[in-house]
């Protein structure tokens, strides 16, 4: 028997039932301007699009857009976050085509070496435009958005430690940061200069970071 207070099931099932309805308008709404938004930046090569320009693309209204979304800010950081994820996502799959804990990171490093450097023939705005400012005015939103790959990072570093491939003494979840942003930051700010007589390559990258943490 139900208390007085308890709401009755048939009551408790509606509810339930209403709220994931509107989650899932909710969820439609915003990947119909997500959508728009990405359409827009790969025809014209830039993030310099007005909002209006996103509710026109995407058939919905600007009050509708307002309801998912603070502003333009909010929804770039809704797709980089989106395109650091997939990222993850993919180098994931590709380093668990290896057995070996180490070949598995290794696999992890070079690629997301080669995803981080910049290519004047590649249109990925969201990455040479957005990402930059991000950086220097909101570091904090850029750290969850990495979230995702550290993660990936840290799974793989703790197999490595695991297998009894990591030196000792070190803390797995630290040298997972520490190599990723090692990574990112060689390949973003490599390139054709004078200091160097060819440019840096995926597996050097790897021999020095490798020898940082890997057992001997």
């Amino acid at each position: 028997m139900t208390g007085a207070s308890e709401e009755p099931a048939w009551k408790q099932r509606a509810v339930e039932r209403s709220i994931r309805t509107a989650k899932l308008r909710a969820e439609q709404r915003v990947q119909r301007f997500l959508d728009a938004a990405q359409a827009i930046i790969t025809e014209k090569g830039s993030t310099d699009f007005t909002v209006q320009e996103v509710v026109d693309r995407s058939k919905q209204s600007l009050r509708s857009f307002y309801l998912q979304f603070d502003g333009k800010h909010e929804l770039l950081l809704a797709l980089f976050e989106d395109a650091l994820s997939r990222s993850a996502d993919q180098i994931r799959a590709a380093a668990a085509g290896e057995k070996a804990p180490l070949d598995q990171l290794r696999v992890a490093v070079e690629l997301l070496f080669e995803s981080s450097r910049p290519d004047p023939t590649a249109q990925r705005p969201l990455f040479t435009d957005f990402a930059p400012q991000l950086l220097l005015t909101h570091p904090a939103e850029v750290k969850v958005a990495h979230a995702p790959m550290l993660a990936l990072f840290t799974e793989l570093m703790e197999k490595v430690d695991a297998e009894g491939s990591l030196r000792e003494g070190l803390n797995p979840k630290r040298m997972a940061a520490m190599t990723m942003q090692t990574v990112m930051f060689i390949a973003q700010s490599s390139g054709g200069d004078d200091s160097t007589t060819r440019p840096i390559m995926a597996d050097e990258v790897w021999n020095f970071c490798s020898q940082g943490f890997a057992a001997h």
